[in-house]
């Protein structure tokens, strides 16, 4: 029989339960394979001249830091998942490096954006094939890190399912997923900017590519941030949980006068509810009708008589 207390034991449920451990081997792997391409990228770029490779291994150096907040999120919230200092557990705990993780990328993006206007201003010599090489080599290593770091839930963001599906997001994951697909972004632009300026000459679609891969890095990182600081805020994950919640208590004889949702954790949610009743249950009827909703980990329910 295990003896821990029964909040703990939901603390672990609510960290556990989103497979955090699994994620956080996953950025491990994606660490290394970066901090490798980067360095590839760094000497490549000095000994073949092209200022565009160096600055995209130093792009990707900040993006391995990123991805550390990530893992050491991973490592805190599981090592403290049993302290009852925090009341949910630490399940949120991915969601506050998601967002810092998102400051980071909206910042990385406002640097490329101003180096590539320095550029079109003062165009940067480049050794086209040795360039294009070792880009489409950066490419491959951020679409295999790519997939490594694919979840389940990523692809609801494009699929029209973003409001019912955030609450089982996990932030943290999602936040080093965008910063490995940022770098796919500036990887492939930076090939087609080679190849028109190898093939035409174009020198100046080098630095053009980089405004639009900056515009859409910026786009990408403002969603993690609405989405990670919506949870941090305690903004309602899911309307259709509220509904499924008013629909488990019932009406009639039941009226919800003050009900209050939040996430505590990817898939885990906190429910406060407080109703009048011309035929009041026990709190513990109302739990065991809730519990049917699995999205619930933590539940809270008061219970008054309506007055003659």
């Amino acid at each position: 029989m295990d003896k821990r207390k029964p909040s703990a034991l939901a603390h672990e449920h609510v960290f556990l339960g989103a497979n955090q451990e699994r994620n956080e081997r996953k950025v491990w792997l994606v660490i290394v394979l970066t901090a490798t391409m980067m360095v590839v990228e760094i000497v490549a770029g000095y000994a073949f001249g092209s200022m565009a490779l160096v600055a995209d291994g130093w792009h990707m150096s900040t993006h391995a830091g990123a991805m550390l907040i990530a893992v050491v999120a991973y490592r805190y919230a599981r090592r403290h998942a049993r302290n009852p200092s925090f009341s949910f557990g630490t399940g949120k705990l991915g969601d506050l490096a998601g967002f810092a993780s998102a400051i980071a990328l909206a910042l990385i993006a406002l640097l490329i954006g101003w180096e590539s206007l320095l550029r079109l201003a003062d165009p940067v010599p480049i050794s086209f094939d040795q360039a294009i090489l070792v880009a489409v080599i950066g490419l491959i290593v951020n679409l295999v890190s790519a997939w490594l770091l694919r979840d389940d839930h990523t692809h609801h963001h494009g699929h029209g399912h973003h409001h019912d599906h955030d609450h089982a997001q996990d932030h943290n994951l999602r936040a080093a997923y965008l910063h490995v697909l940022a770098d796919a972004l500036t990887s492939l632009l930076a090939i087609v900017a080679l190849l028109l300026g190898r093939i035409y000459g174009w020198s100046w679609a080098d630095p053009v590519m980089g405004v639009v891969g900056a515009l859409v890095i910026t786009r990408w990182s403002w969603g993690l941030i609405r989405d990670a600081g919506g949870t941090l805020l305690d903004k309602v994950p899911d309307r259709h949980l509220e509904e499924r919640i008013r629909e488990a208590i019932g009406s009639g004889k039941n009226e919800i006068t003050d009900l209050h949702i939040w996430r505590v954790g990817p898939g885990h949610c906190a429910v406060i509810v407080s109703l009048v009743s011309s035929d009041p249950l026990p709190p513990s009827d109302y739990k065991k009708r809730l519990s049917e909703i699995h999205e619930i980990s933590h539940v809270t329910v008061e219970v008054q008589p309506i007055a003659a």
